[in-house]
């Protein structure tokens, strides 16, 4: 049957006699309770029909091949073929494997992008895809299954090699960015920071501290005897650099390890919360004479949007170069520079202009002779894309004064300021629907009025976090960023060039398309991305 030309699969199944329109009604006001379910496996969940008579009419509407997936079902190591995070974006399992085929199971075949992620993975591994569906809880099932729990995969290995390699294998499998490893009075103390927040995940006898500290200097490369700060890097693992930074304290030596994933796709802006504004992005970015510095707290994911700028603006006609510390992802094309002890900022900055660049990316602006030489390079010709550590994009241009940037050079090079944070978005499996509080209602006016914003909260609704294994019982699973961008406009210059503060900055850019962070952070919260909590703990407003 031509899958494009089929009707709703309730219908269908109707159609078959294998569920009566009675049963369709108890699944349309399960999924009332439950938006993010289809309807098949709604059927599933409610056991309205037979799971086997089910998955085979489902495989037979979508012209697919179908199986009720299970562990017995699986004859291989599924994370030798796929990564954690792939399976669980893609909510899809490879299960048996002859020759050079190989079979993956899908919740969902019709999503293109998922099947095609897959299928190209294993296609560079040498593996032809055949592809089969089965349900998706099936598919949770399983990856949680085939996780396992931190603590029973870490206290589970004896040796120190075995031990070190699963405390990492776990966090990746986590989803973590960094691993801490912290010595304290009477065990070692192993934590994950998973999209953002810091977990807890084993504590290590006492003991065996000077055995993982050898080991993980013996893999980062790093000097065994000495014990004040070092930084080193483990190459073990193909699908990650990790960057190793070793600190001593009163109880030991704490080691931070920073996972960085290799070959990470580029994501576009508006995948990492930018507004969804095709003007607003052609106008902030689409500049030549100028600088565009994006600005944040450490560890927002501003280097992630520089990339991000980067990938937008990328064509074949322009020469782009890239001065990073280090270069976190390798993009084909680009002229990347790592920087090192040796090798500065502003020396490399200084060599890259004698190399025609049309586009910049400067990791960071870190100093006076930094920014100098950055606005000269602005001024002659070319787009400089940088960050800067501030709380917000008005903010930046006191920073550049107090680097001694003069006002006429910031007014007449300065072309668009940005500010970000990273916030979590809530887990689509337990966050639970309910209607805004007055309270919440009468904050949110404040808000609207305050910055002359009008949120319509007509027929929305928020979410609590709550909790699950999906999202470690945090009731979050992933991040997006909040933006604000301030393009600086002849109205802007003229107080830049007066030396107004910014809060008369601020206050003249209200009056045009300038909205701070929370507006943006409020209306994730109207469209269900986030809630207020998260917003409060990010930017306090309660």
């Amino acid at each position: 049957m031509d899958s494009k030309r089929r009707g709703p699969i309730g219908i269908e199944l109707v159609r078959r006699g294998l569920v009566n329109e009675e049963d369709i009604n108890k699944a349309l006001d399960y999924q009332k309770s439950n938006p993010n379910m289809k309807i098949i496996e709604i059927i599933h969940q409610l056991n309205l029909c037979d799971e086997y008579v089910l998955i085979e009419a489902l495989g037979d509407i979508l012209d697919e091949k179908s199986i009720i997936l299970d562990k017995s079902n699986i004859n291989l190591n599924v994370w030798d073929y796929i990564s954690i995070d792939i399976a669980k974006q893609n909510k899809a399992i490879p299960f048996d494997i002859t020759g050079n085929k190989i079979k993956v199971c899908f919740s969902d075949t019709l999503d293109r992008k998922a099947v095609d992620t897959v299928r190209l993975i294993l296609l560079n591994k040498g593996l032809i895809m055949e592809r089969y569906i089965t349900f998706e809880k099936n598919i949770n099932d399983i990856l949680e299954s085939l996780e396992g729990s931190a603590t029973d995969n870490i206290n589970s290995s004896t040796d120190t090699t075995g031990l070190v390699d699963t405390i990492i294998k776990t966090a990746i499998k986590k989803r973590a960015s960094d691993i801490h490893i912290e010595p304290l009075e009477n065990e070692v103390r192993v934590r994950y920071r998973v999209d953002g927040e810091l977990i807890d995940a084993v504590k290590i006898p006492k003991q065996k501290q000077s055995q993982i500290i050898g080991r993980l200097k013996a893999i980062s490369n790093m000097y065994q005897e000495k014990q004040e700060s070092q930084d080193g890097r483990i190459i073990l693992y193909p699908d990650y650099n990790i960057r190793v930074s070793s600190q001593k304290n009163i109880y030991g030596e704490k080691f931070v390890l920073r996972l960085l994933k290799k070959n990470l796709n580029i994501r576009g802006l508006t995948d990492l919360g930018f507004p969804n504004d095709v003007q607003l992005i052609r106008s902030s970015f689409n500049k030549r004479n100028s600088i565009t510095i994006i600005a944040a707290p450490t560890g927002e994911g501003k280097t992630t949007t520089l990339y991000s700028i980067i990938d937008y603006l990328d064509r074949p006609e322009i020469n782009i170069t890239t001065i990073e510390d280090p270069v976190e992802i390798r993009i084909p094309g680009l002229n990347q520079i790592e920087i090192n002890e040796k090798l500065r900022f502003s020396d490399s900055l200084r060599t890259v202009l004698r190399q025609d660049p049309d586009i910049i990316l400067l990791g960071e602006i870190r100093d006076r002779e930094t920014a100098e030489i950055a606005f000269q390079a602005g001024q002659t010709g070319h787009h400089v894309l940088s960050t800067i550590h501030t709380i917000d994009s008005i903010e930046v241009i006191t920073r550049l004064r107090k680097m001694g940037i003069s006002n006429y050079d910031i007014s007449s090079t300065v072309g668009t300021l940005v500010s970000q944070r990273l916030i979590r978005k809530l887990c689509k499996k337990c966050a639970k629907q309910r209607e805004f509080t007055d309270e919440e209602k009468k904050l949110i006016e404040q808000i609207g009025e305050k910055y002359n914003v009008k949120f319509d909260l007509e027929g929305k609704y928020t979410y609590d976090a709550v909790g699950c294994k999906e999202c470690n019982n945090s009731g979050y699973y992933e991040r997006t960023g909040i933006f604000e961008v301030l393009s600086v406009q002849d109205n802007i210059r003229e107080l830049i060039v007066n030396d107004a503060s910014s809060i008369e900055i601020r206050k003249e850019a209200l009056k045009g398309s300038y909205k701070p962070l929370l507006v943006d952070g409020i209306n994730k919260v109207i469209n269900g991305v986030t809630n207020l909590s998260e917003i409060d703990r990010k930017l306090i407003i309660y």
